[in-house]
Formats: C-alpha cells, structure tokens, sequence
C-alpha cells in the first residue's frame, strides 16, 4: 500500500497574549489557519496566504531565515516544527498524511475579516490566552499538541516584543 503525501503549512497567530483559533467543521475541533501547499508556492508562503484568505490579516512569520553561505540557493524561514499526521487510515495501514509546516506570527488586533471564499466567518474564531487554553485541556474540542505549540507561540511572540522594544 502507498501512503499519499501533502505538505502543509499552519500559523499560530498572536495578539495581546492569546493565540487566535477556529472551529474546523470537519475535524471538529479547534485549530490555527493554514493549509495545502500549492504546487508553485514554498511552505512559508503558504502559511501567509493561508493566514490572509482564512483571517484576512498580512502577517510577518516569527523568526528570521537562517545566515547560509550558499550561493547558488538562499535560505527558508524556518518553520518552528515539522509534524506528520495521519489522516486517513485503514486496516492495511495509513492512505494518507500531511507533513505540517508550522510557524509563529503577531497580529495587530483582533478583527477577523476573512478574505477567501468559502471561509468560516469571524464567528467561528476565538482567543485564548495561555490559561484558557489549560482550561481546554481536558475537554475535546483542542488537541493537547494545538495547547502546547499556541502556548508555545504565545510566549515566542512575547519574548519578540521584548526584544523588539529593547532595540
């Protein structure tokens, strides 16, 4: 049996201490924005199309491209984490699985204003700042992975800040 692949990219979007996540009809439960690579984009621009058509913001991704004395290429943004996930399985095995690029991004306010089509509305959105998102911990409606890395981004954005003010 052969097992499909797809490369995804997801942001965890910050704002105000809380990370911004939304209802997924078909999952069922509460994840950040992203989406399919499309065949002529790299991952990072994925991950900021799939911010804008979901979210409608334009974000700068967390982190810089790492220094790479390459000259005949040039260095990615590097993504925070790379998952593999198992999406369709079956008595002979997994069919199918997204290998998940994620990333980190800040956002000026919280006004969710999708800009693709066939998006959930800003109902669908909500905020949850670290402890909320313990608070979640027990029920179902978030995986423990989404709790960990949207504490994890909710901090990364924090420390930016500090560091940005500092300069």
């Amino acid at each position: 049996m052969e097992t499909t692949r797809h490369f995804t990219a997801t942001v965890y979007l910050v704002n105000d201490g809380a990370a911004a996540l939304h209802h997924h009809p078909k999952l069922g439960i509460r994840i950040p924005p992203g989406g399919h690579v499309d065949r002529d984009e790299l991952p990072h621009e994925t991950a900021i199309r799939e911010v804008y058509e979901e979210t409608g913001y334009e974000v700068e991704l967390l982190g810089d491209a790492p220094a790479v004395d390459a000259p005949d290429g040039r260095a990615l943004p590097t993504p925070r984490y790379q998952l593999c996930y198992d999406i369709d399985v079956g008595p002979e095995g997994v069919y199918h699985q997204h290998i998940d690029q994620v990333y980190f991004a800040r956002v000026p306010h919280r006004e969710i204003a999708p800009a693709g089509d066939d998006e959930p509305g800003p109902e669908a959105w909500d905020w949850y700042a670290p402890t909320d998102l313990d608070a979640e911990a027990e029920s179902d409606s978030l995986g423990r992975d989404t709790i960990r890395i949207a504490k994890e981004a909710v901090a990364a954005a924090e420390r930016a800040d500090r560091t940005r003010r500092r300069k």
